[in-house]
């Protein structure tokens, strides 16, 4: 469970917005290619393919760890497939939502945060996308998740007072996956031979001192302050999600978890359970069961989606 220092904003603020495209543009799969708003009719044709040789398949797991009396974490996971004669749409939403706050408030802001992004995806997207005529979108897919995730701010600010929570949803359509992010959760690719890419930056304090060069990696490790965030839902501070647009990678799986996982078993372990499973759903629930078997200080939530070919 994360918690959130608001002062941390000020200490970044400056250099945060210089180094967020530089950041974003480490990788060839994480840099930023802003998909143009298209009414939906042109997007359906331009996203239905031939049926690929693997569909969308999605597992999820989690626990509340072992040294936690009631689980602050929120997950939704829904896979759509809309398959007709040789043709394919595969429409995926993904989100991991890691409560804070103390009891009630960290469960009930996760809560609401999924509630309110879900919501408003399946208005602006899902039905839309579905109906018998689809009809003009009024915003790309970008714009979508990030409307969704400050509703689910209001909404926390609203009916949890005193909760946040972090959030990380990743949506799939056709050929075209796009990621918003607040907080420490974190989102992977997992190539067949079980190395990890990670495509989400943490907004947490020793994330932003390692980056700033101030402190190393094994030391972010074990830093007394590791959990702390400058950046989530609910706190009443001014923020913008991180989003991410990309092709969908092939011939990889997509790991979304809380920090439960990540922060207590390492990258390599993570994918050797991955691809020595023979599902996404048995490897979430392996990856839960190593990180209780690792002392499960946190809540855990994951989940793990493999790609079309």
């Amino acid at each position: 469970m994360p918690k959130f220092i608001s002062t941390i904003q000020n200490i970044f603020k400056s250099q945060e917005t210089s180094d967020k495209k530089e950041n974003l543009a480490a990788s060839t799969l994480t840099a930023p290619q802003e998909i143009p708003t298209k009414p939906l009719s042109q997007l359906y044709h331009d996203e239905v393919s031939s049926l690929p040789e693997k569909q969308l398949n999605a597992g999820h797991g989690q626990s509340s760890g072992l040294q936690r009396d009631h689980n602050e974490d929120a997950l939704f996971a829904l896979t759509t497939m809309l398959i007709y004669s040789d043709k394919s749409l595969p429409v995926g939403l993904y989100i991991v939502a890691d409560g804070m706050g103390g009891h009630q408030h960290g469960e009930i802001a996760s809560e609401l945060a999924i509630r309110a992004l879900v919501e408003h995806v399946f208005k602006e997207l899902y039905t839309p996308l579905f109906s018998l005529s689809p009809h003009p979108a009024d915003a790309s897919f970008q714009e979508i998740l990030q409307t969704g995730i400050l509703n689910a701010n209001k909404a926390i600010l609203t009916k949890a007072g005193g909760g946040g929570t972090t959030i990380t949803a990743a949506l799939i359509v056709g050929k075209q996956m796009t990621i918003a992010h607040v907080g420490d959760s974190r989102v992977y690719t997992v190539s067949p031979e079980g190395r990890l890419e990670t495509l989400t930056r943490d907004h947490s304090l020793v994330k932003r001192l390692q980056e700033l060069g101030q402190i190393s990696s094994e030391e972010a490790a074990v830093h007394p302050q590791r959990n702390v965030l400058y950046r989530a839902l609910g706190q009443g501070e001014v923020f913008e999600p991180e989003l991410i647009s990309t092709i969908v990678p092939t011939h990889s799986s997509l790991l979304i978890c809380s920090d439960g996982l990540w922060n207590v078993i390492n990258d390599r372990q993570i994918g050797s359970i991955i691809v020595s499973s023979p599902t996404p759903q048995e490897a979430c629930q392996e990856l839960v069961k190593a990180a209780n078997e690792a002392g499960g200080p946190d809540n855990i939530s994951v989940i793990l989606v493999e790609l079309p070919n």
